[in-house]
């Protein structure tokens, strides 16, 4: 009698060493994938989040395994929640897989009726409990006769690749969503990346500099490579009405409030050399307020370093938050001093929100921010320009309305989720 597998959350990930079509661990798998007996796998099978979806006999529909890491907040976990939930299910029959469980974003995965499967690895891919999995996924690719497996992270790649391999899978995407910036990347690593890469049946890449990198750094063909733009949910963050009484009862109407939403997990976001400026930008302009969305393991730090400087009554620390849209929609300027990016999500969502931007000219930005045409560029690592940007923001708010309008109407000409959910369908169909 099958039982079924209790979810358990991973609180860590460990590195992929190297999964590739020809190493013995991969022969290994095809084996057990062919036997006739997989009671345990099976049993595993039916451990899920949502409502089990009818197996669709039509053959106009087509079955859509989407794989993440896991389903926290973030840009590429979001992205792959809204094009899930945007799939139509006239035609496509659409499942998640995530290698680590819960996660506030599970929830609308499953109030949108799709089904949450869990492959939890644990430790590296060449430990016994990854290949588990990766059998097991193999398995439940094969026996619900997926057609599509489209992974949307580095974590995801190195299991659900190989597994569509093994299960013979029509269509096979991996994504590439950053500059491979990460102490992770070691010459090594990446070319284990890359063999992983060459399995699949195209890479999708979501900004320019991106493809640049896996052309010349990971050696993939162009034919392989897709450039599809992240979306951005326009209507909701162009519609978001101001409440500051609200939001920020503590901020005087003359308040200029200025934003950055980015994770706090790396020094690669630029929060330190934001607060750096903000010294020279309160003493010149003492009404300059800086409001931080998010959290990671860095909050405390740069906690701390605001109140050595003395800016505590300058800044907000609000911690991850579910109305973005509203927090932007209170904004009088967006200041984005990332040192690296692929596409950055909430430059997209300030830009739709129709705020002033000033960022730097890193990976995928400059296909949305271009200087003094839709906002102001600046160096990375340098708070001297940085503090002429925003004063000049703040002091000419007739440029930053000029800028704003002309990023939003680019933003929304060019990065919709329609244009987006259009061009994978078109990733989705099988090659004749």
């Amino acid at each position: 009698m099958n039982t079924t597998h209790d979810l358990t959350c991973i609180d860590g990930r460990t590195e992929v060493d190297s999964i590739v079509s020809r190493s013995s661990i991969a022969q290994e798998l095809g084996k057990h994938l062919k036997a006739k007996t997989c009671s345990a796998i099976t049993a595993s099978d039916h451990a899920q989040v949502g409502p089990e979806k009818s197996r669709v006999s039509s053959s106009r529909v087509m079955r859509v395994l989407h794989v993440i890491d896991n389903l926290d907040v973030g840009g590429t976990e979001t992205q792959m929640v809204q094009v899930a939930r945007r799939l139509d299910p006239r035609f496509y029959q659409v499942t998640v897989a995530t290698l680590r469980a819960g996660g506030p974003l599970t929830e609308l995965l499953v109030n949108a009726g799709i089904r949450v499967m869990e492959f939890p690895k644990r430790g590296s891919m060449l430990s016994f409990q990854a290949a588990y999995q990766l059998i097991r996924m193999a398995w439940f690719i094969r026996r619900e006769r997926i057609d599509v497996i489209h992974a949307h992270d580095l974590w995801a790649n190195q299991m659900a690749v190989p597994a569509a391999r093994l299960a013979g899978a029509r269509v096979i995407i991996s994504s590439q969503r950053n500059l491979a910036h990460a102490s992770w990347y070691t010459p090594f690593r990446k070319k284990a990346v890359s063999r992983i890469h060459l399995l699949a049946t195209y890479v999708i890449v979501n900004a320019e500099a991106v493809r640049q990198l896996l052309l010349t750094d990971f050696r993939i063909p162009p034919q392989h490579v897709q450039l599809l733009h992240n979306g951005v949910d326009f209507e909701v963050f162009a519609k978001a009405r101001c409440d500051r009484q609200r939001l920020f009862p503590a901020l005087k109407p003359s308040a200029k409030l200025i934003i950055n939403v980015a994770n706090m997990n790396s020094e690669v976001k630029g929060h330190a050399i934001l607060i750096e400026a903000a010294r020279t930008v309160c003493t010149a302009i003492p009404e300059a307020r800086f409001a931080f969305v998010g959290d990671g393991l860095l909050r405390p730090w740069l906690e701390r370093r605001v109140l050595e400087l003395g800016l505590h009554e300058h800044f907000l620390f609000l911690g991850p938050r579910r109305d973005v849209p509203d927090i932007l929609s209170c904004g009088d300027l967006f200041v984005f001093p990332s040192f690296a990016e692929g596409l950055p999500n909430s430059v997209l969502e300030a830009a739709a929100a129709g705020l002033p931007i000033i960022a730097t000219p890193v990976g995928g930005v400059p296909e949305i921010i271009k200087d003094r045409v839709t906002g102001l560029v600046v160096p990375p690592k340098d708070p001297l320009p940085l503090v002429e940007a925003i004063l000049e923001m703040l002091r000419n708010p007739a440029l930053g309305t000029s800028l704003a309008r002309a990023c939003q109407e680019y933003v929304r000409t060019n990065f919709s989720f329609g244009r987006l959910v259009e061009d994978l369908g078109v990733l989705y169909a099988p090659r004749p």
